[in-house]
């Protein structure tokens, strides 16, 4: 029904893409097109309706990216130079040093992390499933880099060591029911700008700047959570997906810099610009998100829900 709707609001000319109707349509179709299914009577009506919000979608990433086209411009075209200025987003990217992250490790209660954790449960678009989606017909030292990235979220093979399912653990024990309708569109904004440019191949470099620039922010933010679910007793496997994040993905980020970034700026300065793009993108799809989040933790209607 939301999908529905969103199709009325292209026909009508009206859409606004950042706001909570449309971020709540995408999601559901989102849901909907990416699970596996069964071949059925109406494929060619599911086929039209798709071609519809793929054309919503592509609206929805061009608008994000004439937000950041500026910036993403100014970014160098060298190897060395565009390393240095990606890896500078570190500390100066959108969202870096956002004051919700101490207030989680210091002094969220119980019941403020657990509605901040299912707002991220809600808005995980899968990085495995993404990184799967944006590999393909890469270039063969990205590529493997990629491989390497996927196999390590896969758990090398180990069901216990896959990513997702030690996620899985901790919303369990937090009795979490991550749902897109109870979540806030800036979280859903976010899941849906990654799956765009991860299953959209005019979009694969922005992917890869998207992926990388996660890889590069997100330990100090999974320090910052392992300590306050620490502070609040939770176990150390409950807590471990955030532990292991706060320290492979350091690693993780070194690799993708060097095995990734710079065979791929190296071989056609040009995709520096889209690269920035889409890291840019995911950076203030995330400021976004944290904004939202203190609003709604710090003024006390998430504790109430």
């Amino acid at each position: 029904m939301a999908t529905q709707a969103s199709i009325s609001l292209a026909q009508t000319g009206a859409v606004q893409f950042l706001t909570d109707p449309f971020q709540r349509a995408l999601a559901h179709w989102n849901h909907e097109r990416l699970s596996p299914c069964f071949p059925d009577a109406d494929w060619q009506k599911r086929l039209d309706r798709d071609t519809r919000m793929l054309r919503l979608e592509g609206a929805f990433i061009e608008e994000l990216r004439a937000e950041v086209a500026n910036e993403a411009a100014a970014a160098p075209t060298d190897v060395e130079g565009f390393i240095a200025w990606f890896e500078a987003l570190q500390e100066s990217g959108p969202g870096q040093g956002d004051p919700l992250f101490p207030w989680i490790e210091q002094e969220a209660t119980f019941d403020q992390l657990r509605w901040f954790m299912g707002q991220e449960a809600a808005g995980e678009a899968g990085f495995d499933d993404l990184v799967a989606m944006t590999q393909v017909k890469m270039p063969a030292l990205p590529k493997l880099e990629l491989a390497r990235n996927y196999w390590d979220e896969m758990g090398r093979g180990n069901l216990k060591g896959m990513h997702g399912p030690m996620l899985q653990v901790l919303i369990e024990t937090m009795k979490i029911e991550a749902e897109i309708d109870s979540t806030v569109w800036e979280s859903l904004a976010l899941a849906n700008a990654m799956t765009a440019m991860a299953s959209t191949r005019r979009y694969a470099w922005h992917s890869v700047g998207a992926l990388g620039v996660i890889e590069l922010t997100a330990p100090g933010r999974s320090a910052a959570t392992a300590a306050g679910l620490r502070r609040l007793g939770f176990s150390e496997r409950e807590r471990r997906y955030f532990s292991l994040h706060a320290v492979l993905d350091v690693k993780h980020s070194e690799d993708w810099n060097r095995e990734a970034l710079r065979p791929l700026v190296s071989e056609d300065p040009r995709r520096t610009t889209a690269i920035a793009e889409g890291a840019l993108i995911r950076l203030k799809a995330g400021a976004r998100c944290f904004e939202r989040y203190r609003q709604e933790l710090w003024n006390g209607s998430a504790a109430a829900d």
